[in-house]
């Protein structure tokens, strides 16, 4: 839906919101009556809250409508409230990356609610406190980072052009009415599927060190010449480009049965749980990339090995030898170490010496690889000691 095919007015007109902001009382259809009466609550005194406190009433308007409850707690307040202390309190808001509000009167009911669920698992022994603050951590960045991008892109993209007669923030309202319950539904429906996948790929581990301490292909792919594009390129320009960049290797890295761990603007990380998908997804970003003239080279380094895994994050020497062998890469080429190489060859995906192969084998046979490996210089490595690169292609190519 875009505001030119007029998905902008339909909101407007579905949630029966005219320029003044009343709603109309088909706008809870659909929903609870717990749902509905959370969302009627804030609007009978959010106007007098915004004049007490010297806020914005539409601000304030739309914050009710998204935590769906009104302001009741001081900070002091919602831990009392929740039974735990304020010094708990304050390490779980701000694990969640929330600012300190001093004793203002800003938190509602669901403040409450998660503070004591938190400390509910802790009590009950499920999570120690620390992880607990991890979990809190962990759930806040990755929220924050999603909601900034709904904000600054899809909602940005719904509000514009303006409606005639009412403002961007007016127009706002009654699609955040519109689209919040959906996107809430879609978030969890995306969460447990990714938990399930996670969870199934934990159990298939051979024993409990592998649950944190994982045997994995790691791969980085880096833009060549990106700090020159930044100086050349218009920031929107530049924007474009990168969401490009990620956008095309967040799909193959999912197609191919990887896993994006990071998007770093020019660089991507992802992991995969064999050494032949992680050299297809390496391939396959260089072919992709090269046949898009908007985009620079690409340059990738893949390194197999034991990594420690944290919050959806990887670390570990192996993480770092991925980065070295990337920053060595020539342009449009995969670079791997010696560990991936065997475990490609041990697999029956590449012939570790192309001479080898051809002497032992039918043409039959060797035609079967689907990758070809070539040993490059043995060179030292800042921090990793002398490394032995291969170059990576497709057989054939």
């Amino acid at each position: 839906m875009t505001a030119d095919d007029g998905g902008t007015s339909r909101a407007v007109r579905a949630t029966g919101e005219d320029s003044s902001g009343a709603r109309g009382a088909d706008a809870s259809a659909g929903r609870s009556d717990r749902d509905a009466s959370h969302k009627d609550a804030p609007h009978r005194g959010v106007e007098g809250e915004a004049a007490d406190e010297g806020g914005d009433p539409i601000a304030l308007r739309l914050e009710a409508l998204i935590l769906g409850a009104e302001r009741r707690y001081t900070p002091f307040q919602a831990a009392r409230a929740a039974g735990v202390s304020m010094d708990l309190a304050s390490r779980f808001w701000r694990a969640m990356g929330f600012a300190d509000i001093g004793q203002a009167k800003a938190l509602t009911e669901a403040d409450v609610l998660a503070l004591r669920r938190l400390a509910g698992l802790v009590e009950a022994g499920l999570l120690s406190e620390p992880m607990a603050v991890q979990v809190a951590r962990s759930t806040g960045q990755t929220t924050a980072r999603l909601a900034d991008w709904q904000i600054d892109s899809f909602l940005e993209g719904l509000t514009e052009p303006q409606e005639p007669g009412m403002t961007r923030t007016e127009i706002t309202y009654p699609l955040v009415e519109l689209l919040l319950p959906e996107l809430e539904e879609f978030l969890i429906y995306v969460w447990r599927r990714q938990l399930a996948a996670a969870t199934g790929r934990v159990v298939q581990a051979q024993d409990d060190a592998e649950m944190v301490d994982r045997r994995l292909a790691v791969g980085f792919a880096d833009l060549v010449g990106f700090t020159r594009l930044t100086r050349r390129l218009e920031e929107e320009e530049l924007g474009e480009l990168v969401e490009a960049f990620e956008t095309t290797a967040a799909d193959l890295v999912a197609a191919h049965g990887g896993r994006l761990i990071k998007t770093l603007g020019d660089e991507v990380l992802y992991a995969a749980d064999d050494a032949g998908t992680a050299a297809e997804i390496g391939l396959r970003l260089i072919e992709t990339l090269t046949h898009d003239e908007t985009m620079p080279e690409l340059r990738v380094g893949i390194a197999l090995g034991t990594v420690t895994t944290r919050m959806g994050d990887v670390f570990g020497t192996t993480v770092n030898l991925a980065s070295r062998l990337t920053s060595i890469a020539p342009k449009d080429a995969v670079l791997v170490d010696g560990a991936f190489a065997e475990e490609l060859a041990r697999n029956g995906d590449a012939p570790k010496s192309e001479a080898e192969a051809a002497a032992s084998a039918s043409p039959e046979e060797v035609e079967k690889y689907r990758f070809a490996l070539q040993p490059m210089w043995q060179r030292p490595v800042r921090g990793l000691g002398v490394v032995e690169p291969w170059l990576l292609t497709r057989r054939g190519h």
